[in-house]
């Protein structure tokens, strides 16, 4: 693509140099950059890129897109002046992959918890119906039946370009992606046309990055607020913070609820750990989910599919088929009679709807018993709240190791610790070894009981200084059921 075309994309200031060239490839990271490249110098979280300029035109850089001028400035390369290229780069890699999103229908998901479910069985459903599909998630990417490895929720923004552009180009209708406040923050999604926003719900998370709750809400409205006219904003109204959401949004509101008046309604007839009946829009349909928290995503799924012009009937059908999402809910029965459920619940009000719906679907015919830990080098405030929503809910806790990158696990151990009452810790015992705590979790747990292991769901690695390594909660508890037989 010719530089000229390109640059139409954004606000510049200045530009040194001929804009009659044409660019190869576009990138952020001085590392990756090709000869005949757009190297975007991005003032990042953890890096500056205008330090890496040198580094990019030694790649082959033939054009640098910046906010400050470099000292140095060699004839041969051109520098275009823009005030803000972490607000720019999402529009030069919209534009230089074609403007994907103009070619296929895109929905985000945003909220602390639920995104992943949604999103997934949102790609599911649409390809139940006979559609090519993209998916952008925390688990996975895929390009309909294609797998592609995921690294972050929300990938940068010329990742993210690339991978619709391919979607688009491979026959994509609908593409659904989890868009985390982060990406918003950092303007990853910039340049992008959704086809409608869905809002899950809002609790303490990330703090450690947006400092403010009312950061963290705000990162997340300013979604909303950038939706155009003929997108939707689906919102669950049972939120206190969802009509916040699409207050001040052009795109058109609808609500979904499991308590009030709404578009679509939704309750639970009954439940048990097999699924649940429920009523939605005053039509029954069986489901493969267990809690409410579950109905809550469901009906946003429903929605959504209505939103995107499916007929409810045929959704519900639908609906009636999907399984839950790997790592969310997952449950796996013992040959000695317990019932243990994996799950990523690593925030404090996505442990209680895990634990509250166990307790409801259990009704006191046995006992629950927790495996929790807590992430390092993340928001240490939540850590003594999960210690005592766990020792709440539960009837024996085992604090455990979570992913303690840069941290020493015992320390994180002891934070949460320092959350627990008298009462609470006579509940609680810690095994730093995360295999052992879900071992010792296996031999207390008797017929009839629940074990909950929580916080990595899917992840399939412990984070230890740095070093992903192997583990995988599900494995674990398999190899754990093949000694009781």
């Amino acid at each position: 693509m010719k530089l000229i075309e390109l640059l139409k994309a954004i606000r510049t200031e200045s530009i040194s140099g001929t804009t009659d060239k044409d660019i190869t490839d576009i990138q952020m990271d001085s590392r990756r950059v090709q000869k005949g490249g757009l190297f975007v110098a991005v003032k990042g979280t953890q890096a500056d890129g205008h330090a890496f300029i040198g580094k990019a035109i030694d790649q082959g850089a033939t054009a640098i897109v910046c906010e400050t001028m470099p000292n140095e400035i060699q004839a041969d390369i051109t520098y275009i002046l823009t005030p803000d290229t972490e607000d720019a780069v999402g529009k030069l890699a919209t534009t230089f992959y074609g403007n994907p999103t103009a070619k296929l229908d895109l929905v985000g998901v945003t909220g602390t918890n639920g995104k992943t479910t949604i999103a997934t069985l949102l790609y599911k459903m649409f390809r139940r119906f006979g559609y090519k599909v993209g998916l952008i998630s925390t688990v996975c990417n895929y390009i309909d039946d294609e797998v592609l490895p995921t690294e972050h929720t929300t990938p940068d923004p010329i990742t993210l370009n690339r991978l619709l552009g391919r979607m688009a180009d491979e026959g994509c209708k609908f593409a659904f992606m989890e868009v985390s406040s982060h990406s918003i923050d950092q303007k990853r999604i910039g340049g992008l046309k959704f086809a409608g926003g869905i809002f899950t719900n809002l609790t303490r998370d990330h703090l450690d990055y947006h400092k403010t709750f009312e950061n963290y809400l705000k990162a997340k409205k300013a979604f909303f607020d950038s939706l155009p006219k003929d997108a939707f904003a689906l919102t669950n109204a049972d939120d206190r913070n969802g009509l916040v959401m699409t207050q001040n949004t052009k795109a058109k509101v609808a609500t979904y609820s499991l308590r009030t008046l709404c578009d679509f309604k939704g309750k639970v007839l009954e439940d048990s750990f097999e699924g649940m009946l429920l009523d939605i829009n005053n039509k029954e349909v069986n489901v493969q989910f267990i809690g409410r928290f579950n109905a809550s995503n469901l009906l946003a799924v429903y929605g959504a599919a209505c939103l995107l012009g499916k007929e409810p009937d045929e959704v519900l059908l639908a609906l009636s088929t999907l399984r839950p999402v790997n790592g969310r809910f997952d449950a796996l029965r013992s040959p000695k009679g317990y019932t243990a459920i994996v799950d990523y619940a690593h925030t404090p009000d996505a442990l209680v709807n895990v634990l509250t719906t166990i307790r409801e679907v259990l009704r006191d015919q046995g006992s629950v018993i927790t495996v929790v830990g807590a992430g390092g080098n993340r928001d240490k405030g939540k850590r003594p709240i999960m210690a005592q929503e766990s020792a709440r809910l539960s009837d024996k806790v085992v604090i455990t190791s979570d992913n303690p990158r840069f941290e020493e696990p015992q320390d994180i151990i002891d934070d949460m610790l320092a959350g627990l009452d008298k009462e609470a810790s006579r509940k609680v015992i810690a095994i730093v070894d995360r295999k052992e705590a879900i071992r010792t979790a296996c031999m207390l747990a008797q017929p009839g009981d629940v074990l909950l292991i929580a916080g990595k769901g899917h992840e399939n690695y412990q984070d230890v200084k740095g070093v992903k390594h192997h583990f995988d909660d599900k494995e674990v508890v398999r190899s754990i059921f093949e000694t009781e037989n």
